[in-house]
């Protein structure tokens, strides 16, 4: 049995309770004070209408409790857990030594293709079975609660670590419930001791930055830092006093033998030494709402660096698609530009989004304006959602750049045979493509014979540091 369910069953003993003993009590003194005259029992016309007012009293009373209860129910309705606001109290009361938040990826898709009653019993059963499984491998009276649709929260008294293994030894071993696939996610942090919903904020971080590394090679230094507050504090303190530091990654031109242009790579430098990548620190920094503030510091910096180097060097860079559609940025951006002087064209903005804007129409026409003053867009990681094909087909982009899943998979027939079609395609509409992760002499060779315009990967040539980029191109 759940906690929540257990916590419920009390809840309603005592407002059992609470409804039955005054009840039993005023009956009893009306019964003694009104049949009981004197030792002798009697009954009259008067004692029947008193005794239909007190069960219509009676009966009104027990409503409106039941009605009050409802009301302050703490179980969700569909899967019993908490629902948001009993475990916020909880959380509030008791402050759990770990917190978990898990989400369902894919329950949008499954409403679609289920009926609610089907949709309703899968989620029940999988708050059951995670209740079970947290049992099993000694977590007892763990506090779980739904927050809404697709995000669940999990309160226990245990540690960090033994939460974190059994979440994912859980996701591992549930890929469907019911025999409905469900797509499933974890986040964990220990000693929360902020708001709820602010602790909530830190885990939707986390769960990106675990989303944006999937198959990632490059790892993170993990930052000498015990909580989430003093991360983002930490990382706030980076941004603003500008200690942004930029790898380049070289981009070989086939064509000419020669490398031409270098992709941007931010890491942040905290005080304690220690680095933080982009997938990190970014969705802190967008949800705190400093996200323009941060892209206008790298834009900056890279305007700084332009005149340093040779001219036909050019920087590829990423800008969040948040700062590129507000007008305020738009103009700070293209000042900026204007003032340094710098060839608008050795600037290549780099865009990457899963999901189509709801106002394409007007999104591309901020990337046309872009365009227009001399900067180039390049659409990053195509291939790998359907968002980057809908861009494709109405935009005139200048650089694509192939989701790396392609090269890592060229020896596969059907990976080899996409990558070929979509090169064919980008040469077709005179878009310059690039092919990136390359770490084989022989991915090298199948990439070139491919017709690709562009390589980089450590098989290539290894990323350079500011430094080593201006003595080299000064």
């Amino acid at each position: 049995m759940l906690v929540s369910e257990q916590e419920e069953r009390g809840r309603k003993f005592k407002l059992a309770l609470r409804a039955g003993l005054p009840i039993l009590f005023l009956i009893s003194l009306v019964a003694y004070s009104t049949f009981w005259r004197g030792g002798t029992f009697a009954f009259t016309l008067r004692d029947a209408t008193m005794i239909v007012a007190l069960m219509f009293v009676t009966t009104y009373f027990i409503f409106f409790l039941l009605e009050e209860d409802g009301q302050k129910s703490l179980i969700d309705p569909t899967t019993n857990g908490y629902n948001y606001s009993a475990f916020r109290r909880h959380y509030t009361a008791h402050h759990p030594h770990a917190l978990a938040l898990l989400t369902l990826g894919n329950l949008s898709i499954i409403n679609e293709n289920y009926g609610s009653r089907t949709v309703d019993k899968m989620l029940r059963s999988l708050i059951y079975q995670l209740n079970a499984t947290l049992s099993a491998y000694g977590i007892p009276r763990a506090v779980i609660g739904r927050r809404h649709g697709a995000e669940f929260l999990i309160g226990t008294q245990t540690d960090e670590s033994t939460l974190r293994e059994t979440l994912l030894m859980f996701v591992r071993d549930h890929p469907s419930v019911q025999e409905i696939e469900i797509d499933l996610h974890v986040a964990v942090i220990a000693d929360p001791d902020a708001p709820l919903e602010e602790v909530i904020g830190h885990l939707h971080d986390s769960m990106v930055s675990q989303c944006d590394t999937q198959g990632a090679t490059e790892e993170a230094h993990a930052p000498a830092i015990h909580t989430a507050q003093e991360l983002e504090a930490s990382i706030l303190y980076a941004i603003d006093h500008q200690q942004v530091r930029f790898s380049f990654r070289p981009l070989y031109r086939v064509e000419t033998s020669t490398i031409d242009t270098y992709e941007i790579m931010p890491k942040l430098y905290l005080e304690d030494g220690h680095t933080v990548l982009p997938r990190v620190y970014l969705p802190i920094v967008n949800r705190l709402g400093f996200g323009q503030e941060y892209d206008t510091a790298i834009l900056r910096h890279i305007l700084s660096i332009l005149p340093l180097v040779d001219a036909r060097i050019a920087f590829s860079f990423n800008l969040s698609p948040f700062s590129l559609r507000n007008g305020e940025f738009q103009d700070r951006a293209f000042d900026m530009v204007a003032q340094s002087g710098v060839d608008p064209s050795r600037l290549i903005v780099e865009l990457y989004e899963r999901k189509t804007h709801h106002n394409l129409k007007g999104y591309l026409k901020t990337l046309e304006e872009f365009r227009a003053r001399g900067l180039r867009i390049c659409i990053d990681n195509f291939g790998t959602s359907n968002a980057s094909m809908e861009y494709m087909r109405h935009f005139k982009f200048d650089m694509v750049q192939f989701d790396r899943d392609y090269v890592g998979h060229i020896e596969d027939p059907k990976s080899r045979a996409m990558l070929q079609s979509l090169i064919t395609m980008s040469k077709s509409l005179h878009i310059v493509t690039v092919a990136k992760w390359v770490d084989k002499e022989e991915q090298k060779e199948k990439l070139i014979a491919m017709g690709i315009d562009y390589l980089q990967g450590f098989g290539i040539a290894k990323p350079l540091s500011e430094s080593q980029l201006i003595n080299t191109y000064n």
